[in-house]
């Protein structure tokens, strides 16, 4: 008699049988969830840097990365420089597995049988992103408060009640336009320069086991280039999502942020969010390729 082999467990089976967008979805989930946890110390001390109330009397030394991350440890510990991770994992858990299930939802309609060229890439990973931040702003909006260190919530759940009591819903979609002003940019001429830059790799190094790490690199060059396009409406939303009675406009944040500040005012921040966006970027898109491939999907 033939012995029956083990059916395969029904979390597999199931798992197999998953619409390619859902397997994108949990792909895209988990590298968030790497990236995220990795990356936050760089996206609080970033968020801090562009919140700084600026008294400092002319002549004053001008406060840097070094000396906000040196001032969260002393003041709040080391932990402290993972506060805000809860609102960050409710966003990017959710979020980045929308974006890649959407990215590569409209990536098979449109291009299932050739490669998007350059504006294509750019359009497809602007409206990937749109997607995902109009989803995820709330949560966004929280986050950016935990990071500020301006208000005493104490979970995501209390935080959302309180901005919805105190303020009203509309509250939780302040810098919507900023948002997709930075974050669709982001995402485009990352997308842009990532694609463009694997398709100039030479075959023999495409299907070497350094392709991850090859990866790795071709991101990181996106996310410089995209992070530095897109710094001005990142410090812009901040501004929006910490005070939106101070500035109800987009505008009045503009204003407010050049006056005081000059045109440098615009790149406050920039050297944390672009380490901290170009590495998240890079690992995310290569653990989700990886991830991808070992289920036989085409990323």
């Amino acid at each position: 008699m033939q012995e029956k082999k083990d059916p395969q467990p029904k979390s597999a089976s199931s798992l197999g049988k998953a619409h390619p967008a859902l397997k994108a979805f949990m792909c895209g989930s988990l590298s968030g969830t790497c990236s995220t946890l990795l990356f936050q110390p760089l996206d609080l001390v970033k968020t801090r840097l562009q919140t700084l109330q600026n008294n400092m009397h002319p002549g004053a030394p001008k406060v840097g990365m070094i000396t906000v991350f040196f001032n969260v440890i002393r003041t709040e510990k080391l932990l402290g420089l993972w506060k805000g991770v809860s609102p960050s994992f409710m966003r990017c858990i959710p979020g980045v597995g929308i974006y890649f299930s959407t990215f590569y939802s409209l990536k098979q309609h449109f291009f299932q049988d050739r490669s998007p060229n350059a504006g294509e890439a750019v359009l497809l990973g602007a409206g990937a992103r749109c997607v995902a931040g109009v989803a995820m702003l709330p949560i966004t909006v929280i986050k950016t408060r935990f990071e500020s260190g301006r208000y005493n919530y104490i979970s995501v759940a209390g935080a959302l009640k309180s901005v919805c009591q105190n303020e009203g819903p509309r509250a939780l979609y302040s810098g919507l336009t900023a948002t997709l002003l930075r974050d669709a940019p982001f995402s485009g001429i990352y997308v842009m320069f990532y694609s463009q830059a694997k398709k100039a790799l030479p075959q023999e190094i495409s299907s070497s086991s350094f392709l991850p790490l090859v990866n790795f690199g071709c991101g990181v060059v996106a996310g410089v280039l995209a992070s530095l396009a897109t710094q001005p409406a990142d410090v812009i939303k901040t501004h929006m999502q910490v005070s939106p009675a101070l500035y109800p406009k987009t505008s009045d944040a503009v204003r407010h942020v050049y006056t005081k500040h000059g045109l440098s005012g615009f790149f406050r921040g920039a050297v944390p969010r672009s380490l901290r966006r170009t590495l998240m970027a890079a690992m995310a898109w290569t653990v989700y390729e990886q991830l991808m491939a070992r289920m036989g999907l085409k990323s």
